[in-house]
């Protein structure tokens, strides 16, 4: 038993024993002043977080508490700043996504098992194909574009270093996606030697996507390629264009969470396409695998299947334009 609770038994019994006194002689005193003088004469000491003598470490516990402080409140005011300035606190992701995704009609994929393979055609002659879930390579039919002429990695590389802006723009609004390669950002990508951009003798392969939201870059890269003729003519396009390039690797298996249909440009190299059903679909459809060429124009509705690129053919490039309508 400690000290306190000693002194408090003793206490108890005392105080009983002089309040029958007091109230027998009735002297006027109260039992807040016997207590005090009980304490008194114990030599009791009210509990304290520094011992008596110790107020040079009391001090010393201080300074220190204040030189923490004044160390870590910067960083506190950074990360608030950071979180008040957060669009989303928790913001969205592919798991999340993926969780809250409704389930899938199978009739999209049901006997589905390669791709509708179509010639260059008109607008009126696509217009029966144009808002499908069938898959549908339209050969040909960008071929004629200066972008399968002129666009490449070093003419992607002095556009941008041109508008450096629109490199901070991938980590506002727009997204970079790195895929299998080591790159953290696009900035990464053209700082690469040109060794590796060209993917020579015992440098690694890469692969790339990002998005063009930067007015001035997607104005200057919209001059290669106009809006795909085969469209319908009412078919809105997004102010943002996709590209994708490099050796080899490609895009995992995934599915995309955007509001429109999507077509692509393929302007150089092969590129080899997986899809699959959604999983409530296995049971009744099936994933297969079709390559398109330089030139050709694919369209796929990402939101319903999943899908996975790779480039078949060693140290060839790839290089692709993508963007939606709807």
């Amino acid at each position: 038993m400690d000290r306190v609770k000693l002194c408090d038994q003793i206490l108890l019994q005392k105080l009983h024993l002089l309040s029958n006194e007091v109230l027998r002689t009735n002297r006027g005193i109260t039992e807040r002043d016997m207590e005090e003088a009980f304490k008194q004469s114990i030599g009791y000491r009210a509990p304290r977080f520094f011992p008596q003598n110790d107020g040079i470490l009391a001090i010393v516990y201080s300074a220190i508490f204040v030189v923490v402080l004044f160390i870590i409140t910067p960083f506190l005011a950074s990360f608030l700043e950071l979180a008040l300035g957060m669009r989303c606190i928790v913001p969205n992701n592919y798991l999340i996504w993926e969780a809250t995704r409704p389930v899938s009609n199978c009739d999209f994929c049901r006997g589905v098992d390669r791709p509708i393979i179509l010639q260059n055609l008109t607008r009126e002659e696509f217009q029966p194909y144009a808002y499908s879930s069938r898959p549908i390579i339209i050969k040909r039919a960008v071929s004629h574009w200066p972008a399968v002429r002129l666009l490449n990695y070093t003419f992607l590389k002095d556009l941008y270093l041109r508008h450096p802006a629109a490199l901070d723009s991938l980590h506002e609004d727009c997204q970079f996606l790195h895929f299998k390669s080591n790159f953290q950002t696009l900035r990464d990508v053209f700082r690469m030697s040109d060794e590796r951009a060209e993917f020579r003798a015992g440098q690694q392969p890469w692969y790339v996507g990002w998005s063009n939201c930067n007015p001035a870059v997607l104005a200057e890269l919209r001059k290669l390629y106009p809006k795909p003729h085969f469209l319908p003519d009412d078919a809105e396009m997004p102010n943002t264009d996709f590209v994708f390039l490099g050796y080899e690797q490609g895009a995992v298996m995934h599915i995309d969470y955007i509001p429109r249909l999507m077509w692509q440009a393929q302007l150089r190299g092969n590129k080899s396409w997986i899809l699959a059903p959604t999983p409530e679909c296995d049971a009744e459809c099936r994933s297969f695998s079709f390559y398109v060429e330089p030139g050709d124009a694919l369209l796929v509705d990402t939101r319903l299947w999943y899908h996975g690129t790779f480039i078949h053919s060693k140290g060839e490039f790839s290089l692709t334009i993508q963007s939606e309508y709807g």
